[in-house]
């Protein structure tokens, strides 16, 4: 109980997740009495990062920092607009299918959102889309983010668990698309009802070229989930060919990168990363906090009481994640949950890790786009100057169907699990 005061007590006065989580391990030793317990804090905080999958991450954000500043972002746009802009509300699809294409090169919701709204958002009004539906919409894109392949969350999420990282990433596959096929009915409906303009009609040739163009940066994606799916590589090996890949393409094909600027993307790619893997240790500690409390086992005995078999715990689970999602960033609300969440999932009602796995970080991801912090809605908002509360209300029914997606991903584990049997 003093711990958990303390860390609520820290955690409000604004001090960063991840010292909260090392404060509130040094309280709880401290307040148990046995001193000799701070022998093993640095070894748990060294321990936390001492995974080969963790370097996954900078490469994935290096990844994303040499596809901006080689141009590759818009070619992926012009080819989406290439295939479906002619259609009613053809830029709202285009928006969503550009954001499924960069998702699976940038793995973060927020650093895409920041990207994509300085693209799409200006192209949108300029056509005549109101600015506040447009920058929202630019948000529940960036979604996809997290899910879609490769993706920072999953590797966190991996080595917390101790599953394999390269099974994670292939999990996060056929939710993603599901859920951008899902984004895609909602906004055909919504083109019906407010009959949402379409763009400037492309030749057959102008067609041609702009798909043309953009194909070779589809290698990206190609070379990061085809070597892991086919067995060729896996999640570390994949994000360095990757990256590789981006830095080649980005140089001869688009020929807006510049090997000169590598330094400085390493160095804002080495700080993103450093933030996460503290976080990632912090985890290791607040882990070994809670099960020196016996927390997991008394939080198993209080949701067996409410919740008698793997479906209504699931939904539980989707309540409970949703809440702190809203007020809580993705990492830190992994580092949060699982511990205490994960080993209740596999040992008590036998759900698969990687199913479980799947629905923590939609969960955790729709909280971004949750009042009332909502984070995605505010980057977009910094970007355009919409206003964050107008976004979620002229967006509430990506919002819905996102909570139908998490339904079906609790109750059918063969969407999480499709492609890893």
């Amino acid at each position: 109980m003093i711990t958990t005061t303390a860390f609520m007590i820290i955690m409000l006065v604004g001090v960063p997740i991840g010292l909260c989580l090392c404060i509130a391990g040094m309280v709880y030793i401290m307040a148990s009495g046995n001193p000799l317990l701070f022998q093993s804090f640095p070894l748990q905080l060294f321990g936390g990062v001492d995974s080969y999958g963790l370097i996954a991450i900078p490469l994935f954000i290096l990844i994303g920092e040499i596809m901006n500043g080689g141009g590759i972002t818009r070619r992926i746009v012009d080819m989406a607009m290439a295939f479906v802009g002619q259609l009613r509300g053809g830029l709202a699809y285009v928006n969503i299918l550009a954001n499924m294409f960069v998702s699976s090169i940038l793995g973060s919701a927020t650093a895409q959102v920041a990207i994509m709204a300085q693209i799409m958002v200006p192209e949108m009004e300029k056509k005549g889309y109101d600015k506040t539906f447009a920058a929202g919409l630019t948000a529940y894109g960036g979604m996809l983010g997290p899910i879609i392949p490769p993706s920072v969350m999953f590797v966190v999420y991996s080595v917390l668990a101790q599953v394999s990282v390269s099974d994670m990433l292939i999990a996060g596959i056929v939710p993603g698309v599901v859920l951008t096929v899902m984004f895609c009915v909602v906004i055909a409906l919504m083109g019906y009802v407010y009959n949402y303009p379409r763009a400037e009609p492309m030749t057959v040739r102008q067609r041609i070229s702009t798909i043309l163009g953009a194909c070779p940066t589809l290698l990206i994606p190609i070379v990061i989930v085809g070597s892991i799916l086919g067995g060729l590589a896996n999640a570390t090996e994949s994000a360095a060919v990757g990256t590789v890949a981006a830095a080649l393409i980005g140089r001869y094909w688009t020929k807006e990168f510049s090997f000169s600027r590598l330094p400085e993307m390493m160095l804002r790619a080495g700080i993103y990363s450093a933030v996460v893997l503290f976080l990632v240790a912090a985890a290791a500690v607040f882990s070994w906090v809670l099960i020196f409390g016996k927390v997991p086992q008394e939080a198993a005995a209080w949701i067996q009481s409410v919740a008698k078999d793997p479906v209504s715990f699931m939904l539980l689970v989707n309540v409970i994640l949703l809440v702190i999602g809203t007020v809580i960033d993705g990492i830190p609300g992994l580092i949060m949950t699982v511990p205490i969440l994960l080993p209740i999932a596999t040992e008590v009602y036998g759900i698969d890790p990687r199913q479980f796995g799947v629905v923590v970080v939609v969960n955790l991801v729709l909280g971004l786009l949750s009042p009332p912090v909502g984070l995605c809605f505010f980057v977009a908002a910094a970007v355009t100057g919409a206003k964050p509360g107008k976004m979620f209300l002229v967006t509430l029914p990506f919002f819905g169907i996102s909570c139908v997606l998490l339904v079906l991903l609790s109750l059918y584990p063969f969407l999480s699990l499709a492609l890893l049997k």
